[in-house]
């Protein structure tokens, strides 16, 4: 037998033991049970915990994306109500300080097919409602994006619910200018529970 007869045996022999392997891991692949894949996690009850009347400090940029380091400071109280038996809720905001009054009003929804909440905020001095920040929790904190236009120019909004206790919680709003890549915070507010409207 020549070299290469000899070498074309082994080969198919090796072919001949790989197609049996490939063979059996088909089997074994085929018998083994699938591996469930995680249920996209369900939010629809993520701001129960906020339900009832809150104390609420404030502190505010006034000119946000133009260098200021001015801030205004507010204080007042915070109502959520639940809509809908959870999937939306209604924040009604009254806050005051030296620098005027603050009435706002939220509508949070959520959208049981993105599993993500929108927050539609509305200020007494305008009357309309703002682009919607959207976004979920996870792992006990919120974060919500928006794009926004200010002076013109259009912005980012990133929105951060963290800090849950069942009493306290801290809300904060950041501004950017540049696609993203740097973020300037313009609004700090701290909620203690005072009633439980539950």
């Amino acid at each position: 037998m020549s070299i290469a007869a000899d070498h074309a045996g082994h080969q198919h022999h090796r072919m001949n033991t790989l197609g049996s392997l490939l063979l059996l891991c088909g089997v074994i692949a085929a018998s083994a049970p699938e591996t469930p894949v995680a249920e996209p996690r369900d939010g629809q009850h993520d701001f129960d915990f906020e339900i009832g009347s809150w104390k609420t400090r404030l502190r505010r940029r006034l000119h946000p994306l133009t260098g200021s380091t001015a801030w205004a400071e507010y204080a007042g109280t915070t109502v959520v109500r639940k809509v809908w038996n959870g999937r939306a809720n209604l924040v009604e905001l009254e806050v005051e300080g030296p620098a005027g009054r603050i009435q706002g009003l939220s509508l949070r929804l959520y959208n049981p097919e993105s599993r993500q909440w929108s927050l539609n905020f509305s200020n007494s001095a305008g009357g309309t409602l703002s682009p919607p920040t959207i976004g979920a929790f996870q792992d006990g904190r919120g974060e919500f994006y928006a794009q926004e236009t200010l002076g013109g120019r259009a912005i980012f909004v990133r929105f951060v619910i963290s800090d849950l206790t069942p009493d306290s919680c801290r809300f904060e709003q950041a501004f950017s200018g540049d696609g993203g890549r740097t973020w300037e915070v313009n609004w700090i507010a701290t909620d203690t529970r005072v009633k439980d409207l539950r």
